[in-house]
């Protein structure tokens, strides 16, 4: 690595703002969220979207780059993975899948392959049910940009063994949906035990990235579960990485695609600043350094490798 026995992790969660301060419609308002009062004492809005605790420094960024319309998951994710501003690309946003035209770019400058290139290990812990594993098989292509961008450059996608093993984390971090709704039959894990084979998972590699997608639908209302019990996992599942993790040997980046759940009022995205977190040696600088999406890589980048 650029620096040795330094590692990092890339927390995506689709579909996370900083809304307004509204005990009504914004769930972090409105249940609390301990991950932003524990760690910088309050919870971030509009009027209040620069809060710092020691290394660890959160900020709202651009999730519109120029262009009109609501930020998208396609271009958001392109934008974020590859360092481009893609909505100016396509002169829209898109998604939740990319657009074609963004294909090319997304296999050439996506992140991982930055550190692939550099033979450095690098992996994409999320883990994939065997339907998902048929589906591609199948020769349907219709991916997300983490997915793409994995199978593009011929990286390993996690599966149950990896579950099992903790060497992988199932999109919604406990284990459970996968036996509701996908009739596996996992051990129940806590967001705390889930966190904390993140972080191991994370020392092994010089570039580790796990994607959260329940946030954006909740936001949308399509989730058939209980939305508070859902919203309190990813809360002790983020607070036990920010408040464990070993900042000598790892830096984080918690980033977003655009704004969603933090306005339960309305079922679309919405236009409000995407939640960024950084922690770490250089999370100072690396905050300062990201104004949009387009940005994320290249801080990643110039700070840490």
């Amino acid at each position: 690595m650029g620096k040795p026995d330094h590692h990092i992790l890339l927390l995506f969660l689709d579909g996370v703002g900083i809304g307004k301060k509204d005990y009504d419609w914004n769930p972090f308002f409105k249940y609390g969220f301990a991950t932003f009062t524990d760690i910088f004492s309050t919870i971030p809005h509009l009027e209040n979207q620069i809060l710092s605790n020691g290394n660890i420094f959160l900020s709202g960024i651009d999730a519109s780059m120029g262009i009109d319309g609501l930020p998208q998951s396609g271009t958001g994710q392109t934008s974020i993975f590859c360092g481009v501003k893609a909505p100016q690309i396509i002169k829209q946003h898109f998604g939740p899948f990319p657009y074609s035209t963004l294909i090319p770019i997304i296999k050439e400058e996506n992140i991982f392959k930055h550190f692939l290139d550099k033979n450095e290990n690098v992996t994409f812990a999320n883990a994939y049910p065997q339907v998902f594993f048929d589906y591609i098989n199948s020769g349907k292509k219709r991916l997300s940009v983490t997915t793409l961008s994995c199978n593009l450059n011929g990286m390993r996608l996690n599966g149950y063994d990896d579950v099992v093993k903790g060497d992988a984390l199932t999109a919604e971090i406990t284990n459970a949906r996968w036996n509701t709704k996908l009739g596996y039959d996992l051990r129940i894990i806590s967001a705390k035990q889930a966190a904390e084979n993140l972080l191991k998972i994370s020392y092994k590699n010089s570039f580790t990235a796990f994607e959260y997608f329940l946030t954006d639908h909740l936001g949308h209302g399509r989730y058939d579960e209980d939305f508070e019990t859902t919203f309190k996992i990813l809360d002790e599942f983020l607070y036990t990485i920010f408040t464990q993790f070993d900042e000598e040997k790892l830096s984080i980046i918690l980033c977003s695609d655009h704004g969603n759940v933090e306005d339960l009022s309305v079922k679309t995205h919405t236009k409000n600043p995407s939640l960024l977190i950084t922690a770490g040696p250089e999370a100072k600088k690396i905050s300062e350094s990201i104004s949009d999406l387009s940005d994320i890589k290249t801080a990643i980048i110039e700070n840490l490798c």
